[in-house]
């Protein structure tokens, strides 16, 4: 669908819609399909802003084809692999739409929902979100997801959205205010939540791929943990209640040694000692020092002070460029 023209470039449309992609070429012409059917006839117009994430198929072939060819369609080809997070954050860069969403591009979240999305956003929410109700995905993957989600509803220091992932639309104040954020290691759904104002969900069961593999659980682990330590303290605590715990332990495993000793029912020789203190009081400083060093790396990756992600080259209307991470007045203006 042509974007409109405007002061000789092109109009902002009023939906623009991100799509991280990575190794994801199986699926790409059935996802360009079935948001062209959803979105194509509403008001205002839409663009596609898809990021390759360094893909090694032929996805950013295929996608640089399309942008060449459609003015709504937009490729951000990044430098390397630098991760869905930051995939995500770069798509937001490049949006110019009123309102914003973000969908994977395996398919497994609908496009039709967007339309439902903007509705409700356009009668108020800052934020509609997508929480799921069901999945068609294996037990083992569902079962660990649910945990996360138990999880950090009882540690995290933002609002709790449920079983609630990445598919979400936004409205430009709150796109604005996240790229305002200086994060390296991003946990995008919780920087949205900690955002605020009227945020909304709407129920969907989700899908299985309808192609390729999706993020190993070695990854999937690793973003638990990014989330857990970019939104709550709750390791730093856990990790002085163990040292506490075990020093009690240690004190009182020594007192019943000394006591068994003192009454002759066991004889006790210093190396018994040395171990009893080596093992409670060194397990409790390697367990602390772990969980302390996560994030010390975080702030050291702060300081490095590196760009977000680098850009190898953006397909599609001239008028594009990558848009600069720095504070907007629209984050911090109500909305009139």
């Amino acid at each position: 669908m042509p974007a409109r023209e405007r002061d000789g470039n092109h109009e902002p449309p009023l939906v623009s819609v991100v799509v991280p992609v990575f190794n994801e070429q199986e699926g790409l012409a059935e996802l360009q399909r079935r948001i062209d059917e959803a979105l194509g006839g509403i008001d205002g117009g839409h663009e596609v802003v898809y990021v390759d994430d360094g893909s090694v198929d032929g996805s950013a072939a295929l996608l640089e084809v399309v942008a060449r060819e459609r003015d709504d369609v937009v490729l951000v080809r990044l430098s390397r692999n630098f991760g869905m997070e930051i995939a995500m954050s770069a798509g937001m860069d490049h949006t110019r739409g009123d309102f914003v969403a973000l969908l994977h591009a395996d398919l497994q979240d609908p496009p039709e929902l967007i339309v439902e999305m903007l509705v409700r956003a356009q009668n108020g929410a800052d934020v509609v979100y997508a929480r799921r109700i069901g999945r068609d995905e294996s037990l083992l993957k569902r079962t660990l997801a649910t945990s996360f989600y138990r999880v950090m509803e009882r540690i995290a220091r933002t609002p709790y959205q449920g079983q609630a992932g990445d598919f979400r639309l936004m409205s430009r104040r709150v796109v604005d205010a996240l790229r305002t954020m200086p994060e390296r290691r991003r946990f995008l759904r919780g920087m949205v939540a900690w955002v605020g104002y009227e945020q909304v969900p709407i129920e969907y069961r989700r899908a299985g791929r309808h192609a390729g593999r999706g993020a190993s659980y070695p990854a999937l682990i690793r973003l638990a943990m990014e989330a857990i330590t970019s939104f709550s303290d709750v390791p730093l605590r856990l990790a002085s209640y163990l040292g506490v715990t075990l020093s009690l332990c240690s004190a009182l495993l020594a007192a019943a040694v000394l006591l068994l000793t003192a009454t002759g029912v066991v004889v006790a020789s210093i190396e018994a000692w040395i171990l009893i203190a080596v093992l409670f009081l060194g397990g409790a400083q390697l367990v602390s020092v772990g969980i302390i060093g996560r994030y010390l790396a975080r702030v050291h990756d702060q300081a490095l002070a590196r760009p977000l992600y680098l850009v190898d080259r953006v397909v599609g209307s001239p008028a594009r460029h990558a848009a600069p991470a720095v504070p907007l007045a629209a984050a911090v203006e109500p909305r009139s």
